[in-house]
This record gives structure tokens, C-alpha cells and sequence, in this order.
């Protein structure tokens, strides 16, 4: 092994981090990658030469620097840690020329934002490799720049060379989820053996940018192309336009084949000029939230705990007025277990054991403390078959709100910091300006013959994840002849038909023939996403299993 990969780092994570930060100004790192991960391997690697890159160190990098140092020093190991900044523009952001991901300029920015971090690329990571680091830490990197770096440094990459700068980044968006390419949150969970043990993905890179997936021997998990397929669409957006800091992406071409036992072949990336702007995901806080569960069991069971949720709700507002609070800004009263998230597409109409979740937001913590107190009095005052789940009662914390926008390339220095000395890290050449979104890939006029209905995830695939408050479904055929029928049926406006109950934008659908894959993607579908939403599942997670029940119709004679 060459090259040990830590990422951490997600959209929501840097909120989380944002809030432990302003709860001590020395946190704000991932801790578990030192006190855990490092203290775990950190002679081993050091005796076998292998490098560590992470972004663990998400807004506070050189603090995690100096915990890995002082963890150094304690265990007698010499260690060479560089550190990637540059990418904190929070003091800066105001005077930047902020612009939307769609080129318009933002009505407003939060006046006070506790985090604004530009979403840097691979070759400040590179510099750091070609300066002799043994451990590379950055703050927030796009999160396959962990992975190009180091092929930047082995290959000799340059910045012109886009077809190789996608392929590397490819090879870093396949590995950043760990197990999600190795049978990891599979469609066919039931074929991935061993989940308590199961291995995570190997990279055999090629100079050519081709690389092998595999795993390590005797571990659990799947190494199959349907699965690193499902990685490869995993938020991708626009599978043509995919855009980095080093370059923008062009993943329709890419092919996914068997080599062997637990080895899937990945190839075919292209690339062109990146844009001249940085994405820059940032934090700020806007009030307190907390949310409160109960289980309730028995007949009606759904039906009494929505009852009991309005209860709690109405004698909690109540209960405000009379002590001169103001109402709470949201609320959302969920019943898990009961298919909340489904309608109109219920399947069960009662259930006999459910879970009843209030979330609730207001600007003053007291008014949360309330809520907190009166949720008990559904223990024991309105539903039968009310019980508490353990734990304490919900408490207020700080309600951190996400947002993103772009930044000029030319307003942000990489810089790596290692050993006293500094490097910087200049600009590559980059496009004149941001690239628009496309419309849908045309929609298959091709008539279907007359078949058996079957739900959609006998011929497909599918796996779903957000970008803020957009979610993004890849559907992938599970043979060649199958990619037609999901075209002509699986069209953008069947699926905004689908989730119309969830999602108040457009739906956009984009091809990937190489794959027999195509990916969707539809706005406004999370509530905000994030840490904004209040939902059960903000990030879209679940929104793929849920179309798969979608029921299309095939052949008989395609059907095996």
C-alpha cells in the first residue's frame, strides 16, 4: 500500500464542526481521526513507508496538526504533517463577489457566519506529497482530491491534462464513501456477505487513469460493477458536467467491467477546462432546534400519535403566548413507521406500533426548554399505548443553517504549511466562466410493448443522495436490454409526479450510456436539506429505495 485515505468531511459535517467551534475555538476538527484512527495505525504506517492524507481537518486544520504531533511525540514516531489552508474565507466572503451556483448574485448573506470554506482542488495536496509530507491535512477539499493528489504526484499529472484529471477524480469519487463501493447501502443487500467485517475499497491505479476496485482478502462485502456503478452515479449531478476545482467531468463515456473475483475495471473519464470560480459551502446560526420522540403502540396507533403531536404542539404554543414568546418559525410532526414519507403512495394504512417525532425551531432557547418539560405530559395524559423511549428529554441546540454559492478563483491562495515552511500553490488555468446547467437529456419517444407490471427494482438499480436541497437519484439497468424500458418509463415528469408530495422544483434526467445508467436530479425535495431540514431523512438517502417500488412494465420475455 502506497497511500492511506481519510475523508470526513460532508456539507452537514462542516455545520457540526461549525457548532463545536463556536463551543471551543480549538475544536472543530474530526477527533476520532487522531484519538482513534492515527493512535491506532500510526507506527505501522510509519515503518512501512505509507502515506495518510485526510481532511479531518475540516475548519480548524491546524489544530488537528498539532494533536497529530503531540500524538507523534507520545508514541516516539517521527512524522512530517503538512497542512492545505487557504480555504477559510469566513472574514472574507462579504467582499468576495458571491454568486448562486446558477451565476445570480444572492439577495443577501448572512450578516455573522460561523464557517465559509472554498472547496479547494488536488494540487495543493500534491505539493505537499512533493514536498516529503508523511501525512497531508486539509480543510475542506473537494473529496477527491485526496485521491488525485497523490496520482498528480506519482504520474506527473500537469494541470492541461483534463482527460487524467477526471479519471483520478473518478477514481478518488468511487473510494470517498468507503464501503459504499463495496457493497455498501447495495440495492441487492442481501447478496453482500459478512456486513460486520466488511472490507473497504482498493484502488490499483493505472498512469493511463484506468484503475481496478478491489478489497482487501477475507473481508466482508461486494466488489461487483452494479454496486461501483451505484458510487459512480452517487451524487454526481450532471454526469457530463460534473464540475471540480481541476476540471469539469465527463462521466458518460466511463465503463465499469468484471476482472476477476471482488475486481471491477473502471475507465473511460474525460475532462475539460474547470471554471473560474471555487465553491464554497458556509454555515451561519440562525436560532435553536430540538425534536422530541414517543412510541406509541396498539390500534390506531399512527392515528394517535399524530393527535398526540398536535396536542403537544398546541399546548406548547400555549404556553408561549402566556409568557410572552413568540410562536415557534417551523414544526414538523412525523410518525415513523407509518409511512410518513410516502404519501401518495401509502401501502399500509395502519400500524400497531409507531414512532411519533415533533421537531421544532424558535429563536429563544427557553421556549425549547418548555417544549422539552411538556413533551413528557404525553406519557401519561392523552394516547393509550404511550410509552417514553429512553433517553433524556430533548434539549435546544443551535439551529445551523448551510448555505453555498462561488467565489473568483483568483480571490483564494492555497498554501501548504509544513515543518515552519510555506509553499503556495497558484491558480491552474481554468475556463472563462461558470458552466449553466443543462436542461434533460432528451426523452425516448420508443414505444414499449404491452408486459407484466413489476416493481422497478427487478430491472434496475438505484442509489440516492442530496447537494443542500437537491436530491439525486442514478438508476441503473440491471442488463443492457433493460435501459430502453426505463427511459420510455421512467421519464423527469413520471418521477416529479412521484415525489410531488416532497419536492416543489424541476426534475432533470441525464444519461450515462456507458453504464446503461441514468441519473436524476430534483430541486427542492429535502426541505432545505442538511442540518436545514427538519425532516427524518434530510438528505435524501432513502428517496431511491422509495422509487424503486415504482411499478413499470416489461416483457415476459425479458424477464428472468
Amino acid at each position: 500500500m502506497d497511500y492511506l485515505i481519510f475523508d470526513y468531511l460532508a456539507e452537514t459535517t462542516m455545520a457540526i464542526l461549525a457548532a463545536a467551534r463556536l463551543k471551543d475555538p480549538n475544536a472543530g476538527y474530526a477527533t476520532d481521526f487522531v484519538d482513534v484512527a492515527m493512535r491506532g495505525i500510526l507506527r505501522e504506517v510509519s515503518t512501512r513507508g505509507i502515506r495518510v492524507l485526510a481532511n479531518a481537518g475540516g475548519i480548524n486544520p491546524a489544530a488537528c496538526r498539532i494533536a497529530l504531533l503531540r500524538l507523534a511525540t507520545e508514541l516516539g514516531v517521527e512524522l512530517r504533517v503538512a497542512v492545505v489552508e487557504g480555504d477559510d474565507v469566513t472574514d472574507r466572503l462579504q467582499q468576495l463577489g458571491a454568486t448562486e451556483s446558477d451565476g445570480v448574485t444572492p439577495t443577501k448573506l448572512p450578516e455573522r457566519l460561523l464557517s465559509a470554506n472554498a472547496y479547494l482542488g488536488a494540487f495543493p495536496v500534491a505539493r505537499a506529497l512533493a514536498e516529503g509530507a508523511d501525512v497531508v491535512i486539509t480543510g475542506r477539499c473537494v473529496d477527491s482530491a485526496l485521491t488525485l493528489g497523490p496520482l498528480i504526484h506519482e504520474f506527473d499529472w500537469q494541470p492541461r491534462d483534463f482527460d487524467l484529471l477526471a479519471a483520478g477524480s473518478l477514481a478518488g469519487h468511487i473510494l470517498e464513501c468507503g464501503c459504499q463501493a463495496t457493497g455498501g447501502l447495495f440495492t441487492d443487500w442481501e447478496a453482500v456477505p459478512n456486513w460486520a467485517n466488511s472490507g473497504y475499497p482498493i484502488l490499483e491505479c493505472s498512469a493511463d487513469g484506468s484503475f481496478v476496485v478491489g478489497k482487501p482478502a477475507g473481508t466482508g462485502g461486494l466488489v461487483v460493477p452494479l454496486a461501483v456503478t451505484e458510487q459512480l452515479v452517487y451524487e454526481i449531478g450532471d454526469p457530463a458536467a460534473y464540475l471540480l476545482p481541476d476540471v469539469i467531468c465527463d462521466f458518460t463515456g466511463v465503463t465499469i467491467d468484471s476482472a476477476g473475483p471482488d475486481r471491477v475495471r473502471v475507465a473511460g473519464a474525460r475532462g475539460r477546462a474547470p471554471t473560474d470560480r471555487y465553491k464554497v459551502s458556509a454555515t451561519y446560526r440562525d436560532g435553536y432546534r430540538t425534536a422530541g420522540t414517543m412510541i406509541i403502540i396498539g390500534i390506531d396507533a399512527a392515528a394517535k400519535a399524530r393527535r398526540t403531536g398536535e396536542a403537544i404542539l398546541a399546548r406548547v404554543r400555549e404556553l408561549l403566548r402566556r409568557t410572552g414568546l413568540a410562536d415557534f418559525r417551523e414544526t414538523l410532526i412525523e410518525v415513523i413507521g407509518a409511512e410518513t414519507m410516502y404519501p401518495p403512495h401509502v401501502r399500509r394504512s395502519t400500524s400497531r406500533e409507531v414512532m411519533m417525532r415533533v421537531a421544532v425551531v424558535h429563536d429563544r432557547p427557553q421556549a425549547l426548554e418548555i417544549f422539552g418539560r411538556e413533551i413528557a405530559a404525553s406519557g401519561t395524559s392523552w394516547s393509550p399505548g404511550t410509552t417514553m423511549p429512553a433517553g433524556p428529554r430533548p434539549r435546544p441546540s443551535p439551529y445551523i443553517r448551510q448555505f453555498n454559492c462561488l467565489i473568483p478563483k483568483s480571490s483564494v491562495e492555497p498554501v501548504v504549511r509544513m515543518g515552519g515552511q510555506e509553499y503556495r500553490v497558484a491558480t491552474a488555468e481554468c475556463g472563462s466562466s461558470v458552466v449553466p446547467e443543462r436542461g434533460s437529456d432528451p426523452v425516448s419517444t420508443e414505444q414499449i410493448p404491452a408486459g407484466q407490471l413489476v416493481p422497478l427494482v427487478k430491472i434496475a438499480c438505484a442509489r440516492s443522495g442530496d447537494k443542500g436541497d437537491r436530491s439525486n437519484i442514478g438508476i441503473i439497468a440491471r442488463r443492457p436490454e433493460y435501459l430502453p424500458l426505463i427511459l420510455a418509463q421512467v421519464t423527469p415528469a413520471v418521477v416529479a409526479e412521484y415525489f410531488s408530495h416532497l419536492a416543489t422544483g424541476p426534475v432533470r434526467r441525464y444519461l450515462l450510456p456507458g453504464v446503461y445508467a441514468c441519473n436524476f436530479t430534483i430541486d427542492g425535495a429535502l426541505a432545505g436539506g442538511g442540518t436545514t431540514s427538519l425532516r427524518m431523512d434530510p438528505l435524501g438517502k432513502g428517496m431511491a429505495q422509495m422509487l424503486l417500488d415504482l411499478e413499470v412494465s416489461v416483457p415476459p420475455e425479458l424477464l428472468i
